[in-house]
């Protein structure tokens, strides 16, 4: 009697066993729904269910509603009673004059007569329900509510879905006389104990047909997940968490979110499916089941608007299997749009899961646009969400088709596609988690295929038919070999096992099958989207030998649409590599767009002819249209392309990479197209022509034509061996051919680009083709430069530093083609997040392995390309040496023990500047060096350098530690005799520590005294080190060196210019004017000398006095000291130093002027001095000088002459001069007469007329090491 009958209620008895009256079941946890009549005033009821099973209710359990004549009662779970619970009416509209069933005394039919309100009353208390049933029922009927007992909270039935509408009351009365009033359940407000029940009826209870509620959507939907997840499926997946945080932000989001699809984007075998069938299940066993639908690709029909279409199907398919097992209602009243709105009623939204939609057919995909944007709208218009799991080569397109703000953007999208997850292999852990649950051990299979999930899964399949211990290390082709061979031989055994014929024949039965197998594969590179039409599917394995339920039941192949595919995408693409022609594909997808087919032949062309051409006229044929090679079908053609290098070496597959660079080449950029970037129909599938059903005739280079595409697979040539029946054709979506004299849309540089990147990316050693990777890194600075230094435009675009992070290389070799890519980047922030600067990427790869670049980093400082620069341009471009050098800077901190290590084995004067910096900046870390190289024993070098290091940061040391790393260092090179030429630096060290020095200053004074080229040479400014506490030792070593000639005086001299205590300085300018006695012609180092003694500030003034007035007065000095003494003190020096160098140029010009006739030499110096100076000088401190100058030459008439020579070339001379003499002679012509005569006067007039104002340079800005 279906929901109705007495299997599915409930009696109820009082303590003494009368019957009290009815109810029914209406939750999974056993709840019962009665009247309130039925429990009112006893102290506990007697449930009595099917089978004999009874449940004792305490009053006190009793959860009473009386003001709705209604009770719930507990009985303890779902099997207590053994009765079915029914579900409630969703529905709160009940028409006048329905039909219904009501359980009194049996099932007996009613009709609702309409709404009346009615009261109940219950110990004293009236309650009032405004909205009660009255029901209309026959004579057997009334009978049978008088009688009472069981008739009381009897379920009032929906005949067709068997739902609850109502629970019948006999103590309900109305204001008019009724043969019976029921409590409708509908419309019960959602709070207290009542709403949360029928909440969970809702939830747990299916209901169909007009009262489909969320359980009833869940069983239907559940029917389409029953396969998903793949065959042999049989171990729980390993959880990703970020696609599972992914995944569930988008399905939980709220209904305000414009989001509506999310793409799950991998490779086959990367777990896809997998991914999808987990997110299925976590929404089917999570706290709140959620309806999901789970399609494929090929469940898609030609003329569907939107995945509602499909959707529509799945849940009529599902309805049917329903309706066979028993359950009510009309399935076709479960619409997508109803599941859909139910779900998002309840606040989890219905979810499609769409797998694999490249299985969609030719003719839908030519219309993806349109159906996207149906899909779309439906989807935001219902409620629902869509996660398509795909081919980045689909998502590509479909992506890019959907309307703005539908995708959900991910936190980490998918580089280069539109917003998506990106599905990869494996991560260590998780594939250490898969070999576990695998019962795989490790180093089961070849690196780099360790991680991938399908050989992973293949190969536990495998070993289990394999003895236990079984050797090998195998790779993701031999799995796949190894795992096609066992699924064959477990078909023939299904095949014979009628026959049971012996182990040989069995064996040749298997070698059938697989040739059957190569048969399917060869005929899947036919016509459409890689599938296996059903009349070959039944040729090949036919149903009344078994051969067909045997492939099917093992999984070898699995129905999909209406044909058959591969269970496991890429293995279906490896098989069919063995059987396509590559040549043939890659003329018919790429070559035959760039080539003359004349002269062509047929042929690759070969990679050396020449350069880039424009075709004079189109070059595709004016003949028959054929359909286009979708681009997801790209899967054969890089596994047949991998095939070739393991079959024919790698040189065969360098040749096919270098042809490819130069389609890339000669192929025009599009000019056109949609958002894809492709050409005006640049989708998928078929043209026009399909829809029509005729067959669509491919043809090749010449016009001829070379098979039927509409035809059998594998009757046609060329195009069909190429992998998808046909030409790349990209015209109109009305069939017409290209008009004569258009460029090719871009699909053939697509297919260019993504042929190139995939193979190389795939390889397992990317190192035999480093000439073709060195070719396409100048293909793509090429491409750069001639887009402006903007970054690599078109097909090379595609080519950013993703790709070469993810080459198969030797580190050495990838950093080598990375130092090449630079120039390519564009200026500095103009990379976004898609990772387009390859200095971007570098220096992430460099934090991440800082040991590993930084000596590769060196490798780049011989390259002195320039980079681009800002919009506004500079005037000194930086290099490539130079980013490596100020990237090694700033990231210095990541491994600087290691950084100074590979600086000093590079052997650069870039690496001296960065150890200069290291010393400045990082004294420790070059402390922990040098006491490192110095006990090199193998390489003299790194000793040398410990030298030259330690010299560079024992200045500027504060630690102790860090002393101590020297001083052992110095031991360690004073140590070697070998090393002599190192001992002056190790001595110089020594002298410099105080705990060293009263040993070693003997050794080191020595040493310096001695002298000569041959010998240990101490730097003098070591000594000086020691004059606090050695003086008289130190003084003498100095007076020694400066009284022997040619022995490194200036040297002397410099060390004695820095010493500043008193008592010391007082023995250096000492020293000074012994020197300047004994050596008068050396006039550069005692002008030195005093330049560095005057920069020590005020201080100096006392000590230089005294020894500028001896040497002018005591003992005068030769013209040509008094001319550099004077050209040092005219000079403009510091702000601290310019007191002093006035005060001493007056005593100096003062001693000119007393003295009789100034000496020329002198006052030549002097005024050359002040024109030098002018721009650092104040104008009126200049104009002094010269003016003093001038009138002290002038007492004589060669002196005259001299100022007025000498006048002249100055002002050619120094910039800004000319200026300021001409200045000076215009304001003060009187003034000047006297000093300047009239010839100078006209030449500096005239001067200054015929050159421009020079104007000061801005300094020119020396780039720095250290970041800004």
């Amino acid at each position: 009697m279906g929901c109705g009958d007495r299997a599915t209620l409930v009696r109820l008895c009082d303590p003494a066993g009368r019957p009290r009256g009815t109810g029914f079941v209406a939750d999974d946890r056993g709840t019962v729904v009665t009247s309130h009549e039925a429990v009112d005033g006893l102290p506990y009821l007697l449930l009595h269910g099917t089978d004999g099973r009874s449940r004792r209710v305490e009053a006190a359990d009793i959860t009473a509603v009386p003001e709705r004549d209604l009770a719930l009662l507990p009985t303890g779970g779902p099997d207590t009673l053994g009765v079915r619970p029914l579900p409630v009416c969703a529905r709160e509209r009940i028409d006048p004059g329905t039909y219904v069933t009501v359980a009194a005394h049996g099932l007996r039919e009613a009709r609702i007569l309409g709404r009346t309100p009615v009261t109940y009353t219950s110990r004293g208390r009236t309650h009032r329900i405004d909205r009660a049933l009255e029901l209309a029922l026959g004579t057997d009927g009334s009978d049978a509510l008088r009688l009472g007992g069981s008739a009381v909270g009897g379920p009032v039935l929906d005949p067709d879905s068997g739902a609850v509408i109502a629970v019948l009351g006999l103590a309900l009365r109305a204001s008019h006389a009724t043969a019976g009033c029921a409590t409708p359940l509908v419309g019960t407000p959602d709070d207290g104990p009542l709403g949360e029940l029928l909440r969970r009826n809702a939830a747990t209870v299916p209901g169909y047909g007009a009262d489909l509620n969320l359980a009833g959507a869940l069983q239907l939907t559940a029917m389409s997940v029953g396969s998903a997840g793949g065959p042999g499926d049989r171990h729980e997946p390993v959880e990703r968490p970020d696609i599972r945080t992914e995944s569930e932000a988008f399905a939980t989001a709220g209904p305000e979110e414009p989001a509506v699809i999310l793409g799950l984007v991998g490779e086959p075998g990367t777990g896809r499916t997998t991914e999808l069938a987990a997110i299925a299940a976590r929404r089917a066993t999570g706290p709140v089941p959620a309806p999901t639908v789970w399609l494929r690709g090929a469940d898609l029909l030609a003329d569907d608007t939107s995945v509602a279409d499909a959707v529509g199907r799945t849940l009529q398919q599902a309805g049917r299997i329903v309706s066979a097992a028993g359950a009510p209602g009309a399935m076709a009243s479960a619409t997508p749009e109803r599941v859909a709105r139910l779900a998002a009623d309840t606040g989890v939204p219905l979810l499609v899961l769409l797998d694999a939609p490249e299985e969609m057919p030719p003719v839908l995909a030519h219309r993806l646009a349109a159906w996207t944007t149906g899909t779309a709208g439906w989807l935001r218009g219902n409620g629902a969400r869509l996660v398509v799991g795909c081919r980045p080569e689909h998502w590509e397109t479909a992506g890019a088709l959907c309307p703005p703000g539908a995708l959900h953007r991910p936190a980490r999208p998918a580089r280069r596609l539109p917003p998506a997850v990106r599905v990869t292999d494996f991560t260590a852990s998780q594939a250490e988690r898969a070999r576990e649950r695998l019962g795989l051990p490790p180093d089961v299979l070849a690196g780099g295929h360790d991680r991938h999930p399908l050989t992973l899964r293949l190969l536990a399949e495998v070993r289990e038919a394999l003895p236990p211990d079984t050797p090998g290390r195998p790779c993701t082709e031999e799995v796949f070999a190894a795992h096609l061979d066992l699924m064959c031989l477990r078909v023939a055994v299904r095949i014979a096992a009628g026959s049971r014929p012996g182990g040989p024949a069995v064996r040749r039965l298997a070698a059938r099958v697989a040739g059957q197998v190569h048969e399917a594969a060869r005929r899947c590179l036919g016509p459409g989207q890689g599938e296996l039409d059903r009349a070959s599917f039944e040729q090949l394995f036919p149903w009344r030998t078994g051969w067909a339920p045997a492939v099917l039941t093992e999984g070898l192949l699995v129905p999909a649409g209406a044909g058959y595919r591969f269970a496991h995408e890429e293995v279906g693409d490896w098989i069919q590599s063995t059987h396509l022609d590559l040549d043939a594909a890659l003329r018919a997808l790429v070559h035959r767009w760039h080539t003359d087919p004349a002269e062509d032949g047929g042929r690759v062309p070969h990679p050396r002819r020449g350069g880039p051409v424009e075709p004079a006229e189109d070059p595709r044929p004016a003949g028959p249209r054929s359909l286009p090679v979708p681009r997801h079908r790209i899967g054969p053609v890089i596994q047949a392309l991998l095939l070739l290098a393991r079959r024919q070496g790698t040189a065969a597959l360098a040749h096919r990479m270098a042809d490819l660079i130069e389609a890339l080449d000669r192929l025009p950029e599009a000019t056109g197209g949609d958002a894809t970037g492709r050409g005006p129909v640049d989708v998928p599938g078929a043209g026009g022509d399909v829809a029509a059903g005729g067959p669509v005739e491919a043809v090749d280079g010449t016009g001829d034509p070379v098979g039927s595409v509409g035809g059998p697979a594998g009757a046609g040539g060329e195009a069909d061996r190429a992998g998808g029946g046909g030409e790349v054709d990209r015209a109109g979506s009305g069939g017409a051919p290209l008009a004569p004299g258009r460029a090719p849309l871009p699909d053939a540089r697509w297919w260019a680009a993504r042929l190139l990147a995939e193979t190389l990316l795939r390889v397992p050693d990317a190192r035999p083709y480093l000439g073709v990777l060195r070719l396409l890194a100048g293909r793509v600075v090429r491409s750069s430069a001639e887009a402006g230094a903007g970054g690599a435009r078109g097909a090379y675009a595609e080519f950013g530093p993703w790709f070469w992070r993810g080459l198969r290389l030797p580190e050495a070799d990838r950093m080598d083609l990375f130092r090449r890519l630079v120039p390519a980047d564009g200026p500095p922030g103009t990379g976004n997040g898609d990772d387009r600067r390859f200095l971007d990427a570098v220096a992430r790869r460099l934090a991440a392995h800082p040991r590993t670049l930084m000596p590769l980093l060196c490798a780049w400082f011989t390259d002195e390309r320039p980079l681009a620069t800002g919009p506004d341009g500079a005037a000194d471009r930086p290099t490539v040496a130079a980013a490596a050098q100020a990237l090694l800077y700033a990231r210095r901190d990541l491994a600087v023990d290691d950084l100074a290590d590979a600086l000093v084995s590079a052997g650069h004067p870039r690496a001296d500047e960065l150890l200069a910096a290291l010393a400045e900046d990082e004294p420790a870390a070059l402390c922990r060096a040098v006491e490192r190289w110095s006990g090199d024993e193998e390489r003299r070098g790194r000793r040398v350098a410990a030298a030259s290091c330690a010299a560079l940061v024992a200045p500027r040391l504060t630690l102790d530690a860090d002393r101590d790393r020297l001083r052992r260092a110095a031991l360690a090179l004073l140590a070697r005799p070998a090393d002599s030429e190192l001992h002056g630096t190790a001595l110089a060290l020594l002298v410099g520590d105080p705990r060293t020095r009263d040993r070693y200053l003997p050794q080191a004074v020595r040493a310096f005294t001695a002298g000569g080229p041959q010998d240990v040479r101490v730097p003098a400014a070591a000594l000086a080190a020691a004059l606090p506490t050695h003086p008289e030792i130190v003084v003498l070593a100095y007076r020694d060196r400066l009284g022997r000639p040619d022995q490194g005086a200036g040297e002397v001299l410099r060390a004695l210019a820095g010493i500043d205590a008193p008592e010391l300085a007082l023995h250096a300018a000492g020293l000074v004017r012994a020197y300047a006695d004994g050596h008068p012609e050396d006039t550069a180092h005692i002008a030195a000398y005093l330049d560095r003694r005057l920069e020590h500030g005020p201080a100096a003034r006392a000590l230089l006095l005294p020894l500028l007035t001896g040497l002018l007065r005591d003992r005068p000095a030769a013209p040509p000291v008094r001319g550099s003494l004077a050209a040092v003190l005219a000079s403009p020096g510091s702000p601290a130093s310019q007191p002093a160098r006035d005060e001493l140029l007056e005593v100096l010009l003062e001693f000119e002027q007393g003295g009789g006739a100034p000496d020329p030499v002198v006052l030549e110096a002097l005024l050359r001095a002040a024109a030098a100076g002018c721009a650092g000088r104040s104008p009126v401190r200049t104009r002094a000088l010269v003016h003093r100058t001038g009138m002290l030459l002038v007492r004589t008439p060669e002196g005259a002459a001299l100022f007025d020579r000498r006048l002249v070339a100055l002002v050619r001379e120094a910039p800004g001069f000319a200026a300021l003499v001409a200045g000076w002679l215009a304001d003060a012509p009187q003034e000047w007469a006297a000093v300047v005569g009239p010839s100078a006067r006209r030449t500096v007039e005239a001067l200054r007329s015929a050159m421009p104002m020079p104007m000061r340079a801005a300094g020119r800005e020396h780039g720095s090491l250290r970041p800004a």
